[in-house]
């Protein structure tokens, strides 16, 4: 093993920085003397199938390339329980120790009780994950008893005959752009093309 520590870091979006994550494990690994570093990020939510970085960690780990994987958060390395399960059992058949710096998870010592602690952590991301989608559901769901119109908005060509119906009945381009909820633009489009 040639003592490499791997710090894997992603955020959600591109939009997000790494900057704290990094900062944070840097000082990890200085504290525990661990100086051969290697970086490994992703910017896409943990929900993404691909990640490169994280693919990337992995085929490094098969290779022998790497003795232990730092992450800030276990959140940060998995996007489901069973998700994160997979991607410990691989680390572990491979002898890479994980430790979650946060949390105070090291399972490179081969500490039993490091590693309930990381099970049942597991559990609880698995179960806010969980109630989140609940709750996005929940308000879709509201949403749509409220009347709220969900998904992307109609194309034009979908609202040509209610333009013509009411332009017909005598209303002007403001008028039929409010009463169908759209653009004045959009009507202009509309009426341009068919006259």
């Amino acid at each position: 093993m040639n003592g490499t520590t791997a710090l894997y870091q992603r955020v959600s979006t591109g939009s997000q920085k790494l900057d704290s994550q990094d900062v944070e494990l840097r000082r990890y690994c200085q504290r525990r003397g661990w100086k051969n570093l290697a970086t490994y990020t992703d910017k896409l939510s943990g929900a993404t199938a691909g990640r490169p970085g994280l693919d990337k960690l992995k085929e490094d780990v098969r290779r022998g390339k790497v003795e232990r994987v730092v992450v800030y958060a276990l959140d940060r390395l998995g996007r489901s329980l069973s998700n994160l399960c997979l991607v410990l059992d691989d680390f572990k058949k491979h002898g890479v120790g994980v430790v979650v710096s946060s949390q105070g998870i090291d399972t490179s010592t081969h500490d039993a009780a490091a590693n309930l602690q990381l099970n049942v952590l597991s559990a609880v991301c698995q179960f806010e994950r969980e109630m989140i989608v609940q709750r996005v559901r929940a308000g879709l769901s509201a949403a749509k008893e409220r009347g709220v119109r969900l998904g992307r908005p109609p194309k034009l060509q979908d609202r040509v005959g209610d333009v013509m119906r009411l332009k017909k009945s005598g209303l002007g381009i403001r008028a039929i752009a409010r009463k169908l909820a759209m653009p004045p633009s959009s009507v202009c489009k509309i009426l341009n093309t068919k006259a």
